[in-house]
């Protein structure tokens, strides 16, 4: 009785390809949604952004800078990819 499907978009080989997950309890279903959106490229993006500004207000620096991507918009606040 607690099932969830996740369908991704961005799979362009295999467009209507869904995944379906299967748990014991209302709780692990919404552990595994929880899971799934920490893992998500947007999730990381905004970690990435938040935990740079906060290094450069404690340092100064960027800390991106020493791999030649600070400038990149996608790395700035405000942007999307």
């Amino acid at each position: 009785p607690y099932l969830f499907s996740l369908s991704p978009a961005g799979f362009v080989e295999e467009p209507e390809r869904k995944y379906c997950f299967e748990c014991d309890s209302e709780e692990q279903c919404q552990e595994w949604i929880e899971a799934l959106k920490r893992a998500s490229y947007e999730f990381m993006r905004r970690c990435l952004i938040f935990y740079r500004n906060e290094i450069q207000k404690m340092t100064g620096k960027d800390p991106l800078e020493q791999y030649g991507i600070s400038e990149e918009a996608r790395f700035q606040l405000g942007t999307h990819k």
